[in-house]
């Protein structure tokens, strides 16, 4: 049996915790399943915008005709940048190897972690027992229960990095963030995609609006097949073929792949929580309080395992709270009232904070609206998809909400977020100069024009 002061299970969004117990004096034991570093470093956000950011140019160079520039052909090169995808994730894993060993008090055990009892846990073979355990081990794809899938070499958004050769067509199964960013990147690379989607709408949970323009735009890339169910799927003739069911009529449809695309499952159930008394939810997802706490005394459980919000930039958020929980009597709740997102599809979309259809649950609102041609730098870059909408409550004027469609939305989302997550009004934009002519002018016009 090794013992140790500080257990942490998953690499990904646990660095500060084990930087902090290290730099405290506690012994540490990181388990983590290779490869090492977490779905955000090897398949999720830094592989994908790294995939993104030439789609983004290749879409701008496109769409030059509209200022007077003829563009050129474009000459793309799949293989090139997928291998540099991996080349950049085999540099960021033997950096993360490299970082844990220079840590004397920190040893780091590859394999999956098994709770053996509430306090041992078992890794490899080896026993190891600590006094506060957290667990940060993440998500995985969800593959859903469709016949004939696991007969298929059907790709999810781990596997399709490592394609060598691109494809002359997809079909993607699902319509959530994953699949529209993958089909942006994708069509944009000269790829013929088709997403299905179950629902009537894509990314029902934005603002109508949003949603509208965002479904319009996406149809002028995509074949976007929404209320519509995959059935059955097989290999055709070197194809895949994917038998689909719209408004009870079914069809088939053929691709060289099939990306599945379908949502997340917890990794709990890898854990052998049945050895403990930490609980999940119907979901699979650990359960945890306003503090991070399991059901278990001195567990707590950040990230993706917890099904909160699976953003990079709140699991890092909710380590902190949940390392500071652990060593202070005076506890912090994790705050989710302003957590901002981003979706990095074409166009872009950010938001923050509550929609209107929530926000009028509560509230008396005020709201402002604005498209991106409004203003001069709009005009200018020749925007015509471009929009904001902000949420404020009319009696104090503090801004509630905020939601952007368009080119920089994840980056013209901060400023709004500012507002947000310190609670403050309208005021705090109203009242500062925006450089003119500056996209930074799309957040203050709705503000100005509010009804």
């Amino acid at each position: 049996m090794r013992n140790y002061d500080v257990a942490i299970i998953g690499k990904g969004a646990s660095g500060y915790i084990m930087e902090k117990a290290a730099e405290e004096g506690y012994k540490v034991a990181l388990i983590d399943k290779p490869p090492i570093g977490g779905t955000c470093m090897n398949f999720g956000c830094i592989p994908s915008k790294t995939l993104i950011y030439p789609a983004n140019l290749i879409r701008s160079i496109q769409s030059t005709s509209n200022i007077g520039i003829d563009k050129a052909e474009i000459k793309t090169e799949f293989s090139a940048i997928m291998n540099e995808i991996r080349e950049n994730r085999g540099r960021g894993r033997k950096n993360q190897k490299k970082n844990i060993e220079n840590i004397s008090n920190v040893d780091y055990y590859p394999g999956e972690a098994h709770f053996i009892d509430k306090k041992t846990i078992e890794v490899n073979d080896i026993e190891l027992r600590a006094d506060k355990i957290f667990i940060v081990n993440g998500a995985r794809p969800f593959i859903p229960p469709i016949k004939g899938l696991e007969d298929v070499n059907f790709l999810t958004n781990e596997s399709i990095l490592e394609l060598k050769n691109k494809p002359d067509s997809i079909i993607i199964i699902g319509g959530g963030y994953i699949s529209l960013e993958f089909a942006h990147f994708l069509s944009a690379f000269g790829v013929e995609v088709t997403i299905i989607q179950r629902s009537n709408k894509l990314l029902s949970r934005l603002e109508p609006e949003i949603s509208e323009r965002l479904e319009k735009e996406v149809k002028t890339y995509t074949n976007l097949l929404l209320n519509t169910e995959a059935v059955e799927v097989k290999n055709k003739s070197g194809k895949v073929e994917v038998l689909v069911e719209i408004d009870e009529e079914k069809q088939t449809l053929q691709a060289d792949k099939v990306f599945v695309a379908a949502g997340r499952k917890s990794n709990a159930d890898t854990l052998s929580l049945e050895n403990t008394s930490i609980e999940t939810n119907k979901r699979g997802y650990i359960k945890v309080n306003k503090f991070l706490e399991t059901d278990q005394k001195n567990v707590w459980a950040t990230g993706d395992i917890n099904g909160k919000y699976m953003f990079k930039h709140v699991a890092n958020k909710e380590s902190r709270i949940a390392w500071y929980n652990a060593n202070h009597e005076n506890k912090k709740s994790m705050d989710y009232s302003a957590v901002p997102y981003a979706l990095y599809c074409h166009p872009e979309v950010a938001s923050v904070g509550l929609t209107e259809k929530e926000a009028r649950k509560e509230h008396e609102l005020l709201i402002g609206e604005s498209e991106y041609n409004n203003v001069v730098k709009g005009r200018i870059m020749d925007e015509h998809h471009g929009f904001v909408k902000a949420i404020v409550d009319k009696e104090t004027r503090k801004l509630l909400g905020s939601h952007i469609i368009g080119p920089h939305a994840s980056i013209l989302i901060q400023e709004t977020v500012n507002v947000v997550a310190n609670n403050k009004s309208i005021n705090f934009i109203t009242n500062s100069i925006h450089t003119f002519p500056s996209l930074s002018e799309i957040i203050l016009k709705p503000l100005i024009n509010l009804k």
